[in-house]
């Protein structure tokens, strides 16, 4: 008799220690419910990025270049750039001048208009507030 009891209270013990430590069959199944919610958003997160990159994959390649810039004096700078510009394509640009502590001081947006070239270099000068020390391409987009 003393043997059954044991058994039977070890049992019991064992099952209350399992609840204790978070070893309870209810456990399991939660924890696999959220594996499976992981990893379905993490599936959903890839296939997303996935789809968005192939089509910004897509897009016209536009590419520039600063070749050369000349500070003709205190208020003018000659700027010459190369723009590759999908062909048909127009596109504006961003030209910019810049001080001896790389402030803006002369800013000028121009538009490039469709060619049967890929790429094409162009001469720009813009006039500054103030001496700058170098101009250059800031950007461009198509339009």
């Amino acid at each position: 008799m003393t043997g059954s009891r044991n058994v039977d209270s070890g049992t019991r013990s064992e099952g209350t220690l399992d609840s204790r430590y978070g070893r309870a069959p209810d456990r399991r199944l939660r924890d696999r419910r959220s594996l499976w919610i992981t990893s379905g958003v993490f599936a959903v997160v890839l296939v997303g990025w996935v789809v968005w990159a192939g089509l910004g994959g897509s897009q016209p390649l536009l590419e520039t270049r600063d070749i050369r810039n000349v500070v003709q004096d205190g208020r003018n700078v000659t700027v010459t750039f190369e723009a590759s510009i999908p062909v048909g394509a127009s596109a504006s640009c961003a030209v910019e001048a810049l001080n001896q502590s790389f402030a803006v001081v002369g800013w000028k947006v121009i538009d490039l208009p469709p060619s049967d070239q890929y790429s094409r270099t162009f001469t720009e000068q813009l006039l500054t507030s103030e001496p700058a020390t170098t101009g250059l391409i800031y950007r461009c987009w198509l339009t």
